[in-house]
């Protein structure tokens, strides 16, 4: 349509304006994924009944109390010119829920998709749309939300506890029910092999494409965005048609048989895996005290962010979605007091935050999108005794088995990041990574990172008046962003 709009003389304007018809996409709903921790699903398959109904309403619970703050907090219909009015959907919002059972491989995998409608009714009457790009935004936080509530819920009606585990080494534990075995895990993850294995045939196609020249078309090193991706590409590459629907009576037999057959667990802790858990739970009870002092949750909570945060730049959604991490971490299962973690939040910003916002629109004067930062720098930390050791990303292997003990971290930090010696509390975990300015500079050649910039086109040195410290040789980036709300956030 352009094409024949310029050859009968239009300005490119016009000819644009005519075929954008074409590229107009109407968002109709938001689909929403609520899964559990895979513990809390494994004991949801491998238990009794009693133990199923328990899990389930704990889990359906978890989502009511997610979209009731999603409600509260973070949807708002835009109205006006440019939508710069904003209002609460008065009403509340439309959804339709769908539970599903099992995955594409037909492990159990307990999980709800959520239909969200993006029409919402002002106070006036008139139906305007939600902002969704709101939605997106506070992914993170409502996915940390639902995580923390369904284990809390699932633990206080069984009598269990939370433990963390190691997932990738270098990135942040998830909090899974203590005492079932990660064999178990291990046994529901066809699906993340066949990723795995596609994913690193896609990352060797990625690092060795050439042009018509013969020079490299992409970086020699996978970035996180590339490799985020690259993933999504393998999911859809190796993802089963859909199976025949069968009654979940059926499957949770068959599920039993198949684990204690294949999954390597003694036949004695599968049939008893509740009670297992629940001594495991005893244990940790015992030795673990349930002390939340919000004013170091302040500083976990910002130094975490400052580091994760590309520039140490971040939004309040980032500090909540943290502070509720650290809840989790902290409680080990049990329940907390309603607004907590607003109140770790709120103690982090006005100790630990400075608004470096400069908003140059209506939006930007809103609470949720003012910009900060630490108030510390680098340059504050006191001098190091030892030098940093740099360290090397593991090669191009499938990820780490998940139902594998932590392991102590080896060689596979992120990007620029360095093993440094402890420092003082508001310090130590501001200073775990040294990350380079990503759009204004490239490490040198003498660190061995190469051509290394956030774009391609980009090979600009760093300049001489970049105040980043060098360090000797840095790794390749490692592991993914998850859209699914629960089980694993980053």
């Amino acid at each position: 349509m352009e094409a024949d709009r310029l050859a009968k003389g239009d300005s490119p304007k016009k000819a644009f304006k005519a075929g954008a018809l074409g590229r107009r996409v109407t968002v109709t709903g938001v689909d929403f994924v609520f899964r559990p921790q895979p513990t809390v699903y494994l004991l949801w398959a491998l238990g009794d009944e009693e133990t199923r109904r328990v899990i389930e309403a704990a889990h359906e619970r978890a989502i009511e109390r997610v979209l009731e703050w999603i409600e509260d907090e973070v949807a708002v219909i835009r109205y006006g010119k440019d939508g710069i009015y904003r209002v609460r959907p008065p009403g509340g919002l439309v959804a339709a829920r769908f539970r599903h059972y099992e995955a594409r491989s037909g492990m159990p995998l307990l999980h709800d998709h959520l239909l969200l409608s993006v029409k919402g009714q002002r106070l006036d009457g008139k139906w305007g749309s939600i902002h969704t790009l709101a939605l997106h935004e506070n992914t993170v936080a409502a996915s940390a939300l639902y995580n923390e509530l369904v284990a809390a819920e699932v633990c206080e009606a069984l009598g269990l506890a939370t433990e963390p585990r190691t997932v990738t080494p270098g990135r942040r534990p998830v909090m899974e029910i203590a005492g079932v075995p990660h064999e178990l895990i291990r046994w529901t993850a066809r699906r993340s092999d066949q990723i795995a294995a596609c994913l690193e045939d896609l990352e060797h196609e990625y690092v060795t494409a050439v042009d018509d020249d013969g020079e490299l078309k992409f970086l020699p090193v996978v970035s996180e965005r590339a490799r985020a991706k690259l993933n999504q590409m393998a999911a859809r590459k190796t993802r089963p048609p859909k199976q025949k629907t069968r009654p979940l009576a059926q499957l949770r037999a068959w599920w039993k048989t198949s684990a204690i057959l294949t999954s390597g667990v003694a036949v004695d802790i599968i049939n008893s895996l509740l009670e297992h858990a629940r001594a495991a739970a005893a244990a940790i009870r015992a030795r673990v005290a349930t002390v939340v002092d919000i004013a170091l949750a302040a500083v976990d909570v910002t130094t975490t962010v400052f580091v994760m945060n590309d520039g140490g730049r971040f939004h309040r959604r980032h500090l909540l979605a943290e502070a509720r991490r650290h809840l989790a971490l902290v409680l080990r299962g049990r329940r907390r007091d309603p607004g907590l973690d607003d109140q770790i939040v709120a103690a982090a910003i006005s100790t630990h935050c400075l608004d470096i916002s400069e908003p140059k629109t209506t939006i930007g004067l809103l609470s949720d999108y003012r910009l900060y930062t630490a108030r510390w720098t680098l340059s504050d930390l006191p001098a190091r005794r030892h030098p940093p050791t740099a360290v090397r990303g593991p090669d191009r292997q499938p990820p780490a088995d998940p139902g594998a003990p932590a392991a102590p971290r080896p060689p596979g930090q992120d990007a620029g990041e360095w093993e440094i010696p402890r420092l003082p509390l508001q310090y130590e975990r501001a200073v775990l990574a040294v990350r380079w300015c990503g759009r204004s500079c490239a490490p040198p050649p003498s660190c061995g990172a190469g051509r290394t910039t956030s774009s391609r086109t980009s090979r600009r040195r760093c300049p001489s008046s970049c105040s980043r410290p060098r360090p000797p040789t840095p790794s390749t980036t490692t592991g993914s962003r998850r859209p699914h709300l629960g089980r694993r956030s980053t």
